[in-house]
């Protein structure tokens, strides 16, 4: 039989997603793209915010229309959506056969081998982390992949949905991680990024840490690749890993560390642990160890209660920091949430002209970081043909993550995509640069 499958939400999703069709592909059912030719349609949603609500519900409306029309015969909805939702969703969409939650995904072959004809929740605890014996497919570009060191969260912040979702923390073996990244690097892949809901806390369930975790990789054979280091928690983050990322030339330059805000009020009023203080202490100790390092983190405007002030003091340390990427998001009173019963809630249109206001400093402080790239030569990873016309290669250097941040494009010489090659930055935008290959 065919199988259509629909992935959305951030990277942790993509790899649950992977697992799934790991487990689908692995007993005969066979991908297609075009929708309109499957026999199975599976979506994988993500309900983190009301835009990603708003996509996976739109999603499965014009799925369960194609159903009426195509040749599907089973429709499934899996992920956070369900797990979130689970009974509600049953009522609204009585052409969805299937409900599966985070905590049975990984069953999913199964389920759809015992399916009867008859609709069914499919919903439990969520306690399941894949290992590196887990059936995965592969669906990122050949040289770049993600890899789960982690599931579930830690932190009661007072606006996320996640725990509620995802379960208790739940840290993977460090062996099992290291023999998945030595199956990818045996898979000429090239550049490893770790993610979790929060990178920092690993181990802390298990008796291990970051540092060790990272030690394991690097002393992997083989030449030319990254790891990279998305999702981290700033509160108590670990000098060990500074230091090791500092002297390891195959961890990037490059941290991903959501701060949401700088005002200690804001931050108590979020249930994020430390403060301002702590913030500014941890970037100066990156900048300082690692002079060439590229921080990305995101931040939350229009948060209950957020006064003027506290948001000129945002705004003025976003000013300071200088960020090489940063992405605002404005509050969403996620139903569950203990954020979503505060008392003075910021008007929708002051959240969006805050989060404006903060988006046009940052592009400029942005072209000034790239503007220091003129003239230099930096290593890249190629992609391939650029996003925006074939005519151009497109490339990122090690203070650029996939998907989330700005990319180089190559307007002169050659290389193939999957490759490490030399760029000189002859150009540079806002959030992208331009280069020729020198070697």
């Amino acid at each position: 039989m065919k199988l259509h499958f629909i992935s959305l939400g951030c990277p942790k999703n993509l790899v649950d997603s992977e697992v799934m069709l790991g487990q689908l592909t692995g007993v005969g059912y066979e991908l297609v793209e075009d929708p309109n030719k499957a026999q199975i349609i599976v979506i994988n949603t993500c309900a983190f915010i009301e835009d990603a609500k708003k996509e996976a519900i739109d999603t499965i409306l014009e799925m369960t229309e194609l159903k009426k029309s195509g040749s599907c015969k089973l429709l499934m909805v899996a992920g956070c959506l369900p797990q979130r939702y689970e009974g509600e969703l049953s009522e609204l969409f009585p052409e969805v056969d299937v409900f599966i939650g985070t905590g049975e995904f990984y069953r999913v072959a199964q389920i759809v081998e015992d399916w009867d004809g008859k609709p069914r929740n499919e919903i439990k605890e969520s306690t399941f982390i894949y290992d590196h014996e887990t059936a995965r497919l592969h669906t990122s570009p050949h040289h770049s992949a993600y890899l789960k060191i982690a599931e579930g969260c830690f932190h009661p912040c007072s606006f996320r949905i996640i725990p509620k979702i995802r379960g208790k923390f739940r840290s993977r073996p460090v062996d099992s991680i290291v023999e998945e990244a030595r199956g990818m690097l045996a898979k000429d892949i090239k550049e490893i990024n770790l993610i979790a809901q929060d990178l920092t806390a690993y181990g802390k369930d298990i008796k291990t840490d970051l540092a060790s975790l990272l030690e394991g990789l690097v002393d992997l054979e083989g030449s030319e690749r990254w790891f990279r280091l998305l999702y981290t928690y700033p509160h108590k983050f670990p000098a060990d890993v500074i230091e090791i990322m500092r002297d390891c030339q195959d961890i990037c330059s490059y941290i991903d560390l959501p701060i949401q805000h700088i005002n200690d009020r804001v931050l108590k009023r979020m249930k994020r642990k430390g403060g301002g203080k702590e913030i500014r202490k941890l970037l100066e100790e990156f900048r300082k160890k690692i002079p060439n390092v590229s921080i990305r983190t995101s931040l939350i405007v229009g948060f209950p209660g957020e006064t003027q002030e506290e948001f000129d003091e945002l705004l003025d340390f976003v000013g300071e920091a200088r960020f090489e990427h940063l992405g605002v998001f404005t509050f969403s009173p996620e139903e569950g949430t203990p954020a979503a019963k505060l008392k003075d809630q910021v008007p929708h249109d002051v959240a969006i002209a805050r989060q404006t206001e903060i988006m046009e400093l940052q592009k400029e402080v942005s072209l000034s970081n790239n503007n220091m790239f003129l003239g230099k030569i930096v290593r890249v990873l190629v992609e391939g043909s650029s996003d925006e016309t074939d005519m151009l290669l497109q490339a990122r250097h090690e203070g650029q993550a996939p998907e989330f941040d700005g990319v180089i494009y190559i307007n002169e010489g050659l290389a193939a995509a999957g490759d490490f090659a030399y760029v000189e930055i002859t150009e540079a935008h806002h959030y992208d640069l331009v280069g020729k290959v020198v070697g």
